[in-house]
């Protein structure tokens, strides 16, 4: 709550907090009958219901009051402790983001024994151990699945991950610099340098190296324009860069769709994956079983 990106908003909060306790504390005084010790005087409303039912106007009693005016104290203790009041951080300095590290860091102490054993053993290795792909198949579900599918075989513009296309390479190690780091894929636009008709062509000659339907009188034209715009990443051949993450557009996988469509609309304006790092959620260990249990689902 105190990291706002202007300081009205910090006072606006502040605000609201303080002359919302004074508020309570203004209301309670004005019913101040109780600091006197006098006997209440029970009011009658003149309502009554079934002959003998009779509406009174009871004062509010003096433990109710008490007990409010000990919450107000409380919320103005809370307000200077913790980060209550707008961009004030409080005398604890306690955060959410705080919190969150602490808890990490008494997990990963907790889990470590459980890992230990499995510290020594290669990734390969722990692909084929019942156990290790136990946990490596819950890391998966609870880390990976949201973009992969539960099944890890992907959806549009997610990678499947049990085939044996990798856009980067698919050995242990880079699965595991992948899960470590993170990934950022990035297409760039070429718009500004091919016009629609030229996308039009190359998109048709880029659906031919798979084998998929294209126009045969455009494929010369395409092919001329594949190798001077598209060859540095894709290379001469298109059969992709694993170091820029480039893929192979000759193997009829698709990241995205082999839509005539859709080819165009990337050559024209880019497209852009992200992979987000994972060393921030978890520890080397759980990165390492969850490699292996990546590995292994393509390495079978």
């Amino acid at each position: 709550m105190s990291d706002f990106f202007s300081n009205s908003w910090s006072y606006y909060i502040a605000t609201i907090a303080l002359v919302g306790v004074a508020w309570c504390i203004w209301l309670l005084f004005t019913q101040r009958r109780w600091l006197k010790h006098e006997t209440p005087q029970v009011d009658d409303t003149g309502h009554v219901w079934d002959i003998d039912l009779r509406e009174l106007n009871n004062p509010v009693p003096r433990w109710w009051t008490i007990m409010y005016l000990g919450l107000c104290a409380i919320a103005l203790g809370i307000m200077v402790l913790y980060p209550a009041l707008g961009s004030y951080p409080g005398l604890l300095g306690f955060t959410a983001a705080k919190q969150v590290v602490a808890d990490r860091e008494e997990q990963a102490v907790r889990i470590k024994p459980l890992f230990e054993k499995f510290s020594s053993i290669p990734v390969p290795e722990l692909a084929k151990n019942p156990e290790a792909h136990a946990i490596g198949k819950r890391l998966f579900l609870n880390n990976c699945a949201q973009c992969h599918g539960s099944d890890a075989k992907g959806s549009p513009n997610f990678p499947n991950l049990t085939d044996s296309d990798w856009l980067y390479g698919g050995t242990p190690e880079i699965i595991v610099k992948t899960i470590t780091d993170g990934r950022h894929g990035v297409m760039a636009p070429l718009g500004a340098i091919v016009s629609a008709a030229q996308a039009n062509e190359i998109a048709n000659y880029v659906r031919s190296l798979s084998g998929l339907a294209s126009d045969p009188t455009l494929l010369r034209a395409g092919e001329a324009g594949f190798k001077k715009v598209c060859f540095a990443c894709h290379g001469m051949d298109a059969k992709g860069n694993q170091a820029l993450g480039a893929p192979n557009l000759t193997d009829n996988v698709w990241l995205g769709s082999s839509s005539k469509d859709t080819i165009i609309n990337t050559i024209l304006h880019g497209r852009q994956g992200v992979m987000p790092a994972q060393k921030h959620n978890l520890s080397e260990d759980q990165i390492r079983m969850l490699a292996a249990y990546v590995w292994g689902l393509s390495n079978k």
